[in-house]
Parts: C-alpha cells; structure tokens; sequence
C-alpha cells in the first residue's frame, strides 16, 4: 500500500517530468496529490529535497525497466546490447512508463536546470548516467569485447543522441539509426580485438 510520501514522490515526479523542475511549484504538487502541506513538511524539509527524492525514484524505475528489457530480449550479451535501442524507441513512443509519456530524459533536464555541476540534483542525474555506462560496461565484457569501457562510453553516446534528437526533433525512429551505428562499432571493436562472433 502506498504511504503519503509515496504519492507525494509518484505526483512530483511526474509533475516535474512534464513540466520541468523550476517551472512546477509545491501548491500544484500539493494539489494533484491530495497532501497536505504539513504532511510535505514532515518529510521533506525543502523542495530541493523533494526534485532529489523524484530523481532516485525515476532512477530507480528507469534503470530496472531499461535493464528488464534488455535482460528478457536475449542471453546472449551482444544482443543484449542492441536491444537497448529498441526499448528506448518504446519509450520514445511513450508506451514504456503507464501514465507517463515521453517528455525526453529527466536526468538531461535536471542537469540542464541545475546547471551547476555541484548541485546535489545534477550530480544524481551524472550518477544515473554513470550506472548505465557501467551497466553497459559489464555486457561488452560479458561478449568477450575489447576494451569494454571505452566500447560502453561510445554506446552510451548513441543513446544519448537518440535521447535528444527523438525529444527535440520529434524522432522515435533516432533509436534506429543508433541502433546501427551501434552495430558498426561493436562489428569494429570485435575485429579489433581479433575474436569474431562465435
């Protein structure tokens, strides 16, 4: 059953999802959940506290959802790999989240909006990006890739363009394109390291 905070965090987050971090106010949030403001108070002592609880949920949430998708689309780690792309266009198409369309990355937007790269909001979203590129990491050395974490850094800046092109230009197809370049560089990476596919 979900606690007051639960619904608090669940609003906020899509609140600040849709219509930004500085741009949603605590009356709105405070409205759409049905809490009272001293129940926001009891816990959290500012809205800063509260962007940060929004993150580590959609960090949590988007992580766990990313990485289901990727694990039940094969066993076998390469093709793990370039299934992320066809997930991140499911998502791109808003079908991925219930209830929550595709508004582009919250983590790019928080750190666009917290621009300061010590602000405790900035750094959890470096944090998720993090957590992603390590999670990519391990794949490339679970396929037997060579140097699994410069490969993890490169697909990871695919999927971050195709994160901003289908946000800004309207494209879901972006995860496509990514998905072929991706294809080239773990085909280059291989042949690299001299150890075809087996």
């Amino acid at each position: 059953m979900k606690s007051r905070r639960d619904d608090l965090v669940e609003t906020a987050l899509k609140l600040f999802y849709i219509h930004g971090f500085n741009a949603t106010g605590i009356d709105r949030i405070l409205a759409e959940s049905g809490v009272a403001k001293m129940t926001l108070y009891k816990h959290f002592r500012s809205k800063d506290e509260l962007i940060l609880a929004a993150l580590q949920l959609r960090d949590e949430r988007f992580r766990n959802w990313l990485m289901a998708e990727m694990e039940k689309s094969s066993t076998d780690p390469e093709e793990r790999l370039l299934s992320m792309f066809p997930a991140l266009e499911t998502w791109f198409l808003g079908k991925a989240f219930k209830g929550l369309g595709f508004s582009g990355c919250a983590f790019i937007n928080a750190a666009g909006e917290f621009g300061d790269q010590a602000h405790p909001a900035h750094r959890l979203a470096a944090e998720h990006k993090r957590r992603i590129v390590d999670y990519l990491s391990e794949l490339c050395r679970d396929a037997g890739l060579p140097d699994p974490e410069d490969l993890a850094e490169q697909l990871a800046l695919l999927k971050e363009g195709a994160i901003a092109t289908a946000h800004v230009r309207n494209m879901p197809e972006a995860a496509r394109t990514a998905e072929k370049m991706a294809r080239v560089l773990i085909e280059a990476a291989r042949a690299r390291g001299g150890q075809p596919k087996a």
